[in-house]
């Protein structure tokens, strides 16, 4: 069973940065994509980076494409979620989210319906 655990989140102020751990276990079959995910009060959920299992590729949302960089460390199974020069409207609850891909031409996106496993979320706060 694949299970997913992030870690990292509390209170920063503007400007300052945080890094966001999920840590993967478990087997997939085939190639995978882990995505973040992030979720304000009252706001839907949106997709904040993608990393997958082949060569790494990422992928990230424009509100936070030179800010935030998504990582991957293969040995300790585990994706980051570097966010720097955080606003506060990056405040939510932020989600790793897991699903296998067969084949590295398939692209979940933000699409976050495609994604089977879930990680518990993890609150940021970022204030003025």
């Amino acid at each position: 069973e694949v299970q997913l655990q992030a870690y990292g989140g509390g209170s920063v102020q503007t400007g300052e940065s945080m890094t966001l751990s999920c840590v993967v276990s478990g087997f997939f079959p085939d190639g995978y994509v882990v995505a973040w995910f992030r979720q304000a009060p009252g706001k839907e959920r949106e997709g904040v980076s993608t990393i997958n299992s082949w060569f790494g590729d990422t992928a990230y949302a424009r509100s936070v494409k030179g800010r935030f960089t998504t990582s991957r460390d293969v040995a300790k199974n585990t994706v980051y979620l570097r966010m720097n020069r955080l606003k506060p409207e990056d405040t939510g609850v932020y989600y790793c989210a897991a699903v296998n891909i067969p084949d590295r031409t398939i692209v979940p996106g933000f699409r976050d319906y495609l994604y089977r496993h879930w990680g518990q979320g993890t609150q940021v706060t970022v204030s003025s």
